[in-house]
């Protein structure tokens, strides 16, 4: 089911009414609604994985429960690795059986052995890199003591199978959203029209850029050869722009989705192609999941302290474990430790934290310096991206070789050329958009404000209109793979 199918489309009003007009006098029923929402929501992907999500909440549950009970250190210690093994073990044997296999088997051939790889036909539960690091987070939140462990089943299952973000994200901490699941939830008319506004931008950013992009991203990274190392450079900003459309669109209409509900999630994106130093970009990308291994991963090694060595291992660590979480591939292994090398020199310098205030804060333009580091930045940002949307190493070592070649000078010769300047120009009124909200939680939240309530519908309707008129075709949401 996806967020911009008929399917959602109905499915949405539905809960909504029963969950506003029914069960609205009673927390505890409308926590029940969600959760059976939240298991119809994911069985429309494949009902077999709901097993998955079960036990994984199950066991989270229980494992929160024991560590309530005592205070042995070791017993303690025991509770918390079950929660890590069994939620690292489903994320492991589903995601990454292969890729070891395959690795293994490749390495025994370089050393001369004949080793053959067992490969099974392993199918990918949808969301289950989100939900199992959403539950492992409430464990080790627990046992660190920096919440309470709940006995609420129904509260905490709804929390982690919650339907906005189930199998794409925000990775929510158990200390924001689940506390949400107790108090008492009242219908807010401005909160629900600020949830739709930030839909509605969501389902922009999707329809119109990021499925829209696809297409000549598709024809750029499949046939590289076949193109100029012009078309070859669109096809990489036009990736640039498809990833950000399509996952920041995503949690945008997961954060909206949510706010019909009474609920607040974490933002999950902000303005990061304005970043001026690759460590802004990352305090700007994806949030809940670079946050989630700073504190979980990247903390506990030792962070920023100690010796210059330590702080290498350390980034290299935390790039290369976040690549790896994306896919089982040494594409996004590459992807992560370039990053690394980006985010380093920052890092030894001690510029890491030089730029958190929003660019040009207060003013209409940024400063030319600052114009330049953005170039820099989304420039450096779109090489790294060609490793992490090829299918190979080698296929990414192709692509680049074809890019720096003399036909860079020459014209795109995309067979629907004209469909290219049409999308350049919807990504540049994107990108004025998003510039003049960058201090906003998305583009459009304020846009607007001071306009006659007609003015301002008709703007909200003429953007929906965009939906059906330059909406591409319907594209998977890239981080499902994930």
């Amino acid at each position: 089911m996806l967020f911009n199918s008929i399917d959602f489309a109905i499915f949405l009003p539905i809960v909504f009414l029963l969950y506003w007009f029914v069960a609205n006098k009673n927390l505890k029923l409308q926590n029940f609604l969600l959760l059976l929402a939240s298991y119809i929501f994911y069985a429309w992907w494949d009902w077999r994985f709901l097993s998955l999500i079960v036990f994984s909440s199950a066991v989270d549950y229980f494992v929160g429960i024991g560590l309530s009970k005592t205070e042995k250190h070791q017993k303690r210690k025991a509770l918390l690795m079950l929660s890590v093994l069994v939620n690292l073990g489903f994320l492991g044997f589903f995601k990454y059986f292969n890729f070891f296999s395959e690795s293994f088997a490749e390495a025994f051939t370089l050393l001369g052995y004949s080793f053959e790889a067992s490969r099974l036909n392993i199918i990918l539960p949808v969301g289950i890199s989100f939900y199992t690091f959403q539950t492992m987070s409430y464990s080790i939140d627990v046992y660190r003591r920096k919440m309470e462990p709940t006995k609420n089943f129904i509260a905490f299952f709804s929390f982690v199978s919650f339907f906005p973000q189930l199998v794409a994200g925000p990775i929510e901490r158990a200390t924001n959203l689940l506390p949400q699941f107790f108090k008492k939830r009242k219908f807010d008319y401005y909160m629900a029209m600020d949830g739709l506004r930030q839909i509605l931008w969501g389902l922009f950013k999707k329809m119109v850029i990021a499925d829209n992009c696809a297409q000549f991203v598709n024809l750029a990274f499949n046939n590289p050869q076949d193109y100029t190392a012009s078309s070859l450079a669109i096809g990489v900003v036009f990736f640039a722009f498809q990833i950000y459309g399509d996952f920041s669109g995503y949690s945008d209409i997961a954060i909206g989705t949510a706010r019909l509900f009474g609920f607040n999630l974490m933002k999950n994106f902000s303005y990061p192609y304005f970043s001026r130093d690759i460590a802004e970009f990352w305090r700007r990308w994806h949030i809940s999941l670079s946050t989630w291994f700073r504190d979980y991963v990247y903390i506990p090694l030792g962070g920023s302290r100690g010796s210059d060595w330590l702080k290498v291992r350390n980034i290299f660590i935390i790039f290369i474990v976040s690549g790896f979480w994306h896919g089982a591939n040494w594409t996004f292994i590459f992807w992560g430790a370039l990053n690394a090398l980006y985010f380093l020199p920052l890092l030894l310098l001690k510029r890491n934290r030089q730029h958190i205030e929003v660019v040009a804060k207060d003013r209409f333009l940024p400063s030319i310096t600052d114009f330049f580091k953005i170039l820099l930045t989304f420039t450096i940002t779109c090489f790294a991206w060609i490793f992490f949307r090829a299918n190979s190493l080698s296929s990414a070592f192709e692509y680049i070789s074809l890019l720096f070649s003399q036909s860079i000078f020459e014209a795109p010769n995309f067979l629907a050329l004209n469909k290219v300047y049409v999308l350049s120009l919807l990504i540049v009124g994107f990108l004025m958009f998003e510039w003049k909200g960058r201090e906003t939680n998305y583009a459009i939240e304020n846009f607007g404000e001071s306009w006659p309530k007609p003015l301002k519908y008709v703007f909200y309707y003429s953007l929906a209109m965009f939906l059906f008129l330059f909406g591409g075709k319907e594209q998977a949401f890239i981080y499902f793979q994930f």
